[in-house]
Order: structure tokens, then sequence, then C-alpha cells
């Protein structure tokens, strides 16, 4: 039962808590960019949002 209250005191936590994330955010870089072909095809779908507005021609409602 020791083991709980070591996390329970800020001062364990806090780097515990920086390494989880930053071990989660290195695993996220590495999924994406790790592979040529899925680092191009995510880099692809940046311009989503501003294909609709491209293929449609504006019309000006009343």
């Amino acid at each position: 039962m020791g083991w709980i209250y070591w996390f329970s005191s800020y001062e364990h936590t806090k780097p515990l808590a920086l390494v989880i994330l930053f071990v989660t955010f290195v695993l996220i870089l590495l999924y994406v960019y790790g592979s040529k072909k899925r680092g191009e095809k995510l880099e692809s779908y940046k311009n989503i949002p501003f294909l609709d507005d491209e293929s449609k021609p504006r019309e000006d409602k009343k």
C-alpha cells in the first residue's frame, strides 16, 4: 500500500505525468511520420476544409 501514498504526493506524480505525456507524444509522432506513405496521406488531409469552398461557386442568398 506504500505505492498508493507515493502517487498521492505531487512531487512524485508531476514528473511521472510529464514522462507519460512525453512518451505518448513521441509515439504519436512516430506513428504519423514513421511510414512515408502514411505521412504523405495525412499531409494531404490538411487542405480538406478548403476544398468545399473552391469546388462550389459562391452564391449570394437574399
